[in-house]
């Protein structure tokens, strides 16, 4: 993963590039929405990860973090063969990956806002593929 600043860099105007987008709309006054895109690392570094992508009304910027990072992180413990329970807590389940040695870390972009007046409202989180 690299700085916005040093990605930029490797851009060139018109080129091409792969993203994971999230992003919720909304023209209801006071209507809360959230964007989030969630990426969890593996400690083998010969390793694919996971990015998850997740968007909701009604969550906070943190609750929908979380939602996006649990999804992120219980795909890549499935593909590691890291025995976990969908029903537990994230704290639990953090533990359990941390305890595993085979996830380092998870890492998420989330953007939340509410509307607050009879415009429209929309919340954007990306995380985009520099080749």
């Amino acid at each position: 993963m690299i700085s916005k600043s040093h990605a930029v860099k490797h851009l060139q105007a018109g080129a091409v590039t792969y993203c994971v987008m999230s992003r919720c709309c909304s023209c209801e006054p006071q209507r809360l929405s959230a964007a989030s895109i969630r990426c969890a690392i593996p400690a083998d570094n010969n390793a694919y990860g996971y990015i998850s992508e997740h968007h909701a009304f009604g969550q906070t910027e943190k609750q929908a973090g979380d939602y996006a990072e649990d999804l992120a992180a219980a795909m890549l413990a499935s593909t590691l063969g890291i025995d976990f329970n969908v029903d537990e807590s994230w704290d639990e389940k953090k533990e359990i990956f941390k305890i595993s040695g085979k996830i380092v870390r998870t890492r998420n972009i989330t953007q939340s806002a509410v509307l607050k007046n009879q415009n429209y409202a929309t919340v954007v989180a990306a995380a985009v593929f520099v080749l």
